[in-house]
C-alpha cells in the first residue's frame, strides 16, 4: 500500500500543470509568428520548454512532498553566455505567472530542479514532459504538458494537461487528472481545483474492425506503413485520428479513438519514460489497456528509458489482445 498521500499530489500536479499550461499559452500566443514558422525557427518552443519546467517544479516544491523531478530539460544551455536572448525571454515568461521579483538565476534553478538521475532511487519520483509534441505546439495544434508520478516502478498518478483539445466545458482547454484504483477524469484546463471534473471512460467496442487509430503526426515517431498494415489486417476503414502528443492517450482515454499504436522504429529504440507515464494511467484508469508490443505491461523500474519494453499499444481494452495478434504479423516482436 503506498503510504503516498495520493490526494494531496494530485491537488499538487493539477496546479502545476495548469502553471505550465499558462506560460505554454502566453508563448505561443506572443512568440509563434509566421515568420518563426516559415524559418522553422523552434526558438518559441525552446522557451516554453524551459519556461514550462521551471513552472511545474517550483509549484511541486511549494505543494508536493515528492522532491525528485525527472524532466526533459536542465539549464547548463541557458547559463551559457551565448544564450542571453533565449535566458531572458524564459525568465520574462516564468514572471509573467510568478510576479516580478524572481530572478534569472531562481527560474534557472527551478529548471534544474528536474534533474533527477532516476537509476537506482527507491523514493517516489516525478516525470515530466514540459511540452510533448513540439511540432504540434509550434502548428498551433496539439502539445501537452505531462506530469507522472512513479512508485516503485509503477505510476501512482498522473496529469496531462491539452492547452488546444476540448475540454468537458467544451471550450479549447483540457485537463485529464487519474489516480490508480480511482479512475480517469477530465476538467477544464481554465478552472480551479477539480471543478467541472467529468469522469471519463474507453469506448466501448468489442469489434476491432469498428475502431479507429490514434496516430502521430510526425512519421519519424511511429512507423505509419506498419500502422496501415495492421489496420488493414483488423479490416479498419475509418481514417486515423492523427495528433501529436500524449494528447493520443487522452483521445483514447474518452472513447474517441480506441487504438494508439508507438511501433519501434529501430530495433533497440527505447522510449523515455516521460513520454508515456502520464497519459498510460489515464487510458488504464478510463478502463482501457496499455503494453509494449509484445503484450508486456510498461516497466518504468529501469532509469530515464522503459528498457525492458519495445514500443507502445494502447486500446480500449475489449479489443486489446485482437490488435496485439494483428501487431505481431507485421512487427518483430522477438
Amino acid at each position: 500500500m503506498s503510504k503516498i498521500d495520493l490526494d494531496a499530489e494530485l491537488e499538487a500536479a493539477i496546479v502545476a500543470v495548469r502553471d505550465a499550461a499558462t506560460v505554454c499559452q502566453s508563448v505561443q500566443k506572443n512568440l509563434v509568428t509566421a515568420a518563426t514558422l516559415e524559418k522553422k525557427d523552434q526558438s518559441p518552443v525552446t522557451v516554453a520548454d524551459f519556461a514550462s519546467q521551471a513552472l511545474v517544479c517550483s509549484s511541486l516544491a511549494k505543494s508536493s512532498k515528492i522532491s525528485g523531478v525527472v524532466g526533459e530539460e536542465d539549464a547548463a544551455e541557458l547559463r551559457q553566455p551565448d544564450a542571453a536572448a533565449t535566458r531572458d525571454k524564459v525568465v520574462e515568461h516564468v514572471r509573467g505567472v510568478r510576479g516580478a521579483a524572481v530572478s534569472a538565476e531562481q527560474a534557472l534553478d527551478w529548471i534544474d530542479l528536474g534533474g533527477l538521475t532516476p537509476e537506482g532511487t527507491e523514493q517516489p519520483y516525478w516525470t515530466l514532459d514540459p511540452i510533448d509534441g513540439t511540432k504540434g505546439f509550434l502548428r498551433g495544434e496539439q502539445y501537452a504538458i505531462a506530469l507522472g508520478l512513479i512508485e516503485h516502478g509503477r505510476v501512482v498518478l498522473g496529469v496531462l494537461g491539452c492547452p488546444n483539445l476540448v475540454g468537458p466545458d467544451g471550450k479549447p482547454g483540457c485537463l485529464m487528472a487519474a489516480v490508480r484504483g480511482r479512475g480517469a477524469r477530465a476538467l477544464p484546463l481554465s478552472g480551479r481545483g477539480q471543478e467541472g471534473a467529468t469522469a471519463i471512460r474507453v469506448s466501448d467496442i468489442a469489434d476491432a474492425s469498428l475502431a479507429r487509430f490514434c496516430e502521430s503526426v510526425e512519421s519519424g515517431h511511429s512507423d505509419q506503413d506498419q500502422s496501415a498494415q495492421i489496420a488493414k489486417a483488423l479490416r479498419i476503414t475509418a481514417e486515423p485520428i492523427r495528433v501529436d502528443s500524449q494528447a493520443k492517450y487522452a483521445i483514447v482515454a474518452r472513447g474517441e479513438a480506441q487504438i494508439y499504436l508507438r511501433l519501434p522504429t529501430r530495433k533497440d529504440y527505447r522510449e523515455k519514460i516521460w513520454d508515456h507515464a502520464a497519459g498510460m494511467i489515464v487510458v488504464e484508469e478510463a478502463g482501457g489497456r496499455v503494453t509494449d508490443v509484445r503484450g508486456n505491461a510498461l516497466d518504468f523500474a529501469h532509469g530515464r528509458k522503459l528498457a525492458n519494453n519495445a514500443g507502445v499499444i494502447a486500446t480500449n481494452h475489449k479489443i486489446h489482445d485482437a490488435v496485439l495478434a494483428a501487431v505481431a504479423r507485421f512487427v518483430d516482436v522477438s
